[in-house]
């Protein structure tokens, strides 16, 4: 409700920007209209108003996706892949400690040769494990949108992410507009960020909306 009162309103642009596909935000979102999308790190956009499209992927980057994910069904793992563009994304949230480890060291051995061979970067992120192509991150998206404002000479802007693939997109705004970007870590536990505040969801993360909201 809070996203929909901004988008309504007549000064603050709603960007959704998140490792999630396209087709999971419309889903979780239930907005009419929705917003601007960044699904996939970055690699499917779906303007406010247009239809959705994927960022074309290097034929070796496709190539290994497509054997990860064929070594992690042969082993298993089926139940807890995502397959998203530009990506492969292995859950283990839920599970004990003894079988997270086990998967983890598995799974980053497994997929750590062929990343090597596709030139794909294995990252970790809250809860699992990723395989994405590089060249593309949450932080290309903000200076896609940033690249946009016919005028950018006094706009505020704030991004606010609770994963370590949000620190991407921290950066780049922090660096395209400086003391007039506010980055904003939200999640249970405090970790290292390069965020300027954090809170705590969902009640820290209503009353920023609602702030934010009566500044309209």
């Amino acid at each position: 409700r809070r996203l929909g009162r901004l988008l309504a309103g007549r000064s603050t642009r709603v960007v959704i920007v998140s490792g999630r596909t396209v087709d999971d935000l419309r889903y979780l979102l239930r907005l009419d209209p929705l917003p601007e999308l960044w699904g996939a790190h970055g690699w499917e956009h779906q303007p406010a108003g247009g239809e959705a499209r994927v960022l074309p992927l290097p034929e070796a980057a496709r190539n290994g996706l497509r054997e990860a994910e064929a070594w992690a069904r042969a082993g298993g793992l089926g139940e807890r892949l995502e397959r998203k563009p530009g990506c492969l994304a292995l859950h283990w949230r839920g599970l004990s400690p003894d079988v997270r480890d086990a998967m983890h060291d598995s799974v980053r051995a497994g997929w750590g040769a062929l990343a090597a061979a596709g030139g794909l970067e294995l990252t970790e992120f809250d809860g699992g494990i990723e395989l994405r192509v590089p060249g593309r991150d949450k932080g290309d998206a903000v200076r896609a949108v940033l690249e946009t404002l016919e005028w950018r000479e006094g706009v505020l802007a704030a991004f606010l992410g609770d994963d370590r693939t949000d620190e991407d997109a921290f950066s780049a705004l922090k660096q395209s507009l400086g003391e007039r970007a506010l980055n904003v870590l939200v999640r249970d536990q405090w970790r290292e960020s390069c965020a300027d505040a954090w809170l705590r969801p969902p009640a820290g993360l209503r009353r920023f909306l609602d702030r934010w909201i009566a500044l309209e």
